[in-house]
């Protein structure tokens, strides 16, 4: 019963990952270079980097606390892919609103036991144009595939600060 429900929302996961992909659009301009490190505060809280491969590619991790099950550590890392910037190209903008999407992978301490899982974020993120921050938002679905099959939820906001 659970490899049915656990094959079907790989399914659902597959097919929605794909659809993102092809109606994905670049945004111009103002995409942020190099390595940022800030914070997050939600679930986990904690410090974030993330790291610009190209104008929409990005390696981000965490490395925080959750709040909610009194673990004492966890540690998460996604590739990212950033489409087109909700705030259109206006010249009046002061930076860019691209939403993004990924996978990547989450390990979770509870009461000295690792939990291990599959992380699926969908965020968004304001690039501002004249300084090197950014300023995001972004929920994702965590399904722990050890020590037992559990659907879980991360979210946070946060902001980093990058260096060129």
């Amino acid at each position: 019963m659970i490899k049915m429900k656990y094959r079907s929302w790989l399914k659902t996961v597959f097919a929605a990952s794909s659809l993102l992909i092809t109606c994905a659009i670049p945004h111009k301009g103002y995409a942020q270079q190099g390595f940022g490190i800030g914070g997050i505060v939600g679930e986990p809280s904690g410090v974030s980097v993330k790291y610009w491969i190209d104008r929409t590619s990005a390696f981000d991790a965490a490395f925080a606390w959750s709040l909610v099950d009194n673990s004492p550590f966890q540690f998460h890392a996604d590739y990212l892919m950033h489409g087109a910037s909700l705030t259109g190209s206006s010249s009046e903008a002061k930076g860019s609103l691209p939403w993004y999407f990924g996978f990547g992978g989450r390990v979770k301490n509870i009461n000295n036991e690792s939990h291990i899982g599959i992380r699926v974020p969908l965020g968004i993120t304001y690039l501002v144009s004249d300084a090197p921050l950014d300023i995001f938002a972004e929920i994702s679905p965590v399904l722990d595939v050890t020590p037992s099959v559990n659907l879980n939820w991360n979210g946070g906001v946060g902001v980093r600060f990058y260096f060129h």
